[in-house]
């Protein structure tokens, strides 16, 4: 069985789910996955621990205390290649960004790989479960371009601004479909 429940948010209301025990998802409310990483019918409670100490952790977050991912008890649902990419989508720094590129060439050290595509490891970051607290948002293309966060851009923008991240060399793609 799992749980759901409700938090109000800087960036819109997001629904945090749990198996009970662990955090299993966090999704904005334009999430463009949100939940299929899991099937389970979902009953409304806001008495699960996970939850209380999510919430604190969000608070704590977007008062920019900089909390730490493994501060939580995390189990997004996800193969051996999606839970490789977000182990390293754990590792970004608050306040700093990375690339599909680079975050390739790790997955590909990681699995043993000559190389690695950037649009594979694109797609795994896409489907993160657990967004903002495994920050798929710190993810940017080589150019600097803030595309494909399922969330939305706005959201993504809204996000690196909280973390003070050096925006002047990242940008809005004019068209794609992270828009």
């Amino acid at each position: 069985m799992y749980y759901s429940t409700t938090y109000q948010s800087p960036v819109g209301e997001l629904t945090l789910a749990s198996d009970g025990q662990n955090l299993v998802g966090l999704w904005t409310d334009r999430q463009k996955y949100r939940g299929d990483t899991w099937s389970e019918k979902t009953s409304e409670r806001n008495d699960i621990p996970v939850f209380s100490e999510t919430k604190i952790w969000l608070d704590r977050y977007f008062a920019g205390k900089k909390p730490g991912v493994s501060e939580l008890p995390l189990a997004p649902a996800g193969g051996e290649f999606r839970q490789g990419v977000w182990g390293i989508l754990r590792t970004i720094p608050y306040g700093k960004v990375t690339t599909y590129g680079a975050m390739a060439k790790e997955m590909a050290v990681k699995t043993g790989k000559a190389r690695m595509s950037p649009q594979a490891v694109g797609g795994a970051v896409g489907h993160n479960p657990i967004s903002i607290i495994i920050p798929c948002h710190r993810v940017v293309g080589s150019n600097g371009s803030l595309t494909g966060y399922g969330g939305g851009i706005g959201t993504k923008v809204k996000l690196l601004e909280f973390e003070g991240v050096d925006m002047s060399k990242l940008f809005v793609p004019k068209k794609g479909t992270a828009l």
